[in-house]
């Protein structure tokens, strides 16, 4: 069943760490400027992502590269996000959000899931859930919103559609993921212990959430681990067969939509910079949460702001592998539900 014609529930769209799996490719492939400028040229830029937005009233950077990373809640019949992307990004709800940071040794990172439901204080908006402020302003009072929580700037922004999730993974000739316990979703089954997913299979592995225990917090911790399970097989192609990344990189610039700042220039420049950068230094995080609750007739998500002040703060300084130690309910296990 196609992501553009299928029902709204199978539109939900996911979001992976875009620019690293790019770096990855460009990085290995070699030729960066020359790969970099066919492959940019195919990505869709979203426009004015950080309009309104003033240097002086946002976080200061921390000399490393932070990218939120987003999915919508979409009834469009078109496509998302990639070449076919419309122009006016940011009529639908954010579906899943990340907060993926670089940190300047180019080496480590990490990718923090904020659920999509957190109460939140909306700028403008007061009170809301944080997938709201998407629909509310587009990617701007997004940004504002994530940059207010959480006290880190973020630099640049991405999306992809759940088509073209799929696209990435069957690209690279699927992806190898482990379970704690056997599960089923949209008639598949998922055996405890390694699966090997091609595209279609890993969809229905990331959009499971009935019949985990957490619901949507296990569910975004499927989409961390296939995101990380993506990497490593851009890496395991990298050293083996450098060519094989060709069907990926033209994936990417088809499937992927960012911010207009980030030139094809800067794509080259992200390539050289974080050439080094892999999986393995990259920590999945989960944001701290202190219960389920109400408001109104809405279910929301309130998360723990003291263990969450920790945890910016360890991005900001970069030392969220220490948080992670000291935290480890909140990391990706080795073999999640």
């Amino acid at each position: 069943m196609s992501g553009r014609t299928a029902p709204r529930r199978g539109r939900r769209v996911l979001i992976g760490l875009l620019v690293a799996v790019l770096v990855l490719v460009l990085a290995a492939a070699g030729a960066i400027f020359a790969l970099t400028q066919s492959i940019g040229n195919d990505i869709s830029r979203i426009p004015d992502a950080f309009r309104d937005l003033q240097d002086a009233n946002r976080p200061a950077t921390f000399g490393g590269s932070t990218f939120l990373l987003v999915g919508t809640d979409t009834r469009a019949t078109g496509a998302t996000t990639g070449s076919g992307a419309p122009a006016d990004a940011g009529s639908q709800r954010s579906d899943v959000i990340m907060l993926a940071t670089v940190q300047p040794d180019g080496t480590t990172g990490s990718v923090v899931s904020i659920p999509r439901d957190s109460w939140v204080d909306v700028p403008g908006r007061g009170m809301n859930k944080i997938n709201a402020a998407y629909a509310f302003g587009g990617p701007s009072l997004l940004i504002r919103t994530v940059e207010g929580l959480t006290g880190v700037r973020v630099d640049h922004f991405g999306v992809i559609d759940f088509a073209g999730f799929q696209t990435l993974v069957d690209s690279v000739g699927g992806i190898d993921v482990n379970l704690a316990e056997a599960t089923s979703n949209a008639g598949v089954d998922f055996a405890a212990g390694p699966n090997h997913l091609d595209g279609a299979r890993a969809l229905a592995y990331v959009r499971q959430r009935y019949d985990l225990p957490n619901g949507d917090i296990d569910r975004a911790k499927r989409q961390q681990n296939a995101l990380r399970a993506l990497l490593s097989r851009v890496q395991e192609q990298a050293s083996s067969n450098p060519l094989a990344l060709y069907d990926l990189s033209q994936s990417v610039g088809n499937t992927v939509s960012i911010d207009d700042t980030l030139s094809n220039t800067g794509l080259a420049s992200l390539a050289v910079q974080y050439r080094d950068l892999r999986s393995s230094g990259i920590s999945f995080v989960t944001s701290p949460v202190a219960g389920l609750g109400r408001e109104g007739e809405q279910p929301v998500v309130y998360l723990d702001e003291d263990k969450a002040k920790g945890l910016w703060g360890s991005i900001r300084n970069g030392s969220v592998a220490q948080y992670v130690d000291a935290n480890p309910s909140q990391s990706l296990a080795d073999t999640p539900s």
